[in-house]
């Protein structure tokens, strides 16, 4: 009896844990949404046209740090699937920004979750930038734009980027001198913003999802 007792008051706190845990993974992809389609903009002069900025890794960021690096991935992938339905680059952009982002969140789902140390978040996205630049110019380089040539010459690619940099010679230099820098910025920005908001919201995160351990 005093065993079958133990076990169900472990069960239920579990039960209620991924019960918030989905609510709060899915209200992130929402707002993760959001930003994806409403706060979307070019940079001229910086990046070629088919490549934009947005706060979007914002809230996969949130949810890697309260509920773990599966619940940010999560976020990710359902911000990407919802782009499908409007994409412009025949989901070859939603990939692209799946893996990236993917890169971004794990470091810092894997290290910061653990723990309710703001350090360990500050490392965490930190990783998450480096790891997200890091993998941008492999990424791009054998999988991405193999697939976008479909759509899209080679030189018509490297020709976006020479019309902003006319020394760049061949995809890897475009890939280095324009992605992996950019890629980096953007991982870094959503990291201080991530870092900033969780800072600000970390007392209510951590009693609503770290009240079972």
């Amino acid at each position: 009896m005093e065993t079958t007792k133990n076990t169900n008051h472990s069960a239920r706190p579990n039960k209620y844990f991924d019960v918030r845990r989905l609510v709060f993974t899915a209200l992130m992809a929402a707002i993760s949404i959001v930003l994806a389609e409403a706060l979307k903009f070019k940079l001229p002069g910086i990046m070629p046209s088919f490549i934009s900025f947005d706060f979007s890794d914002v809230p996969a960021m949130l949810a890697a740090l309260t509920m773990g690096p599966i619940s940010g991935v999560f976020v990710c992938i359902i911000k990407n699937v919802w782009g499908l339905f409007t994409t412009s680059t025949g989901g070859i952009g939603e990939l692209s920004n799946f893996i990236l982002s993917a890169g971004l969140v794990l470091p810092a789902g894997i290290i910061a979750h653990k723990s309710a140390k703001l350090s360990r978040a500050i490392i965490g996205c930190a990783v998450g930038a480096v790891l997200m630049a890091a993998i941008s110019f492999p990424s791009n380089y054998f999988i991405v734009y193999p697939i976008y040539q479909n759509f899209m010459p080679l030189d018509a690619i490297i020709g976006s980027y020479q019309e902003i940099n006319p020394g760049v010679d061949g995809l890897t230099q475009c890939l280095l001198v324009f992605n992996v820098p950019f890629t980096f910025v953007k991982g870094a920005i959503a990291a201080i913003v991530s870092v900033l908001l969780y800072k600000r919201l970390r007392p209510i995160f951590n009693s609503m999802y770290r009240s079972d351990r």
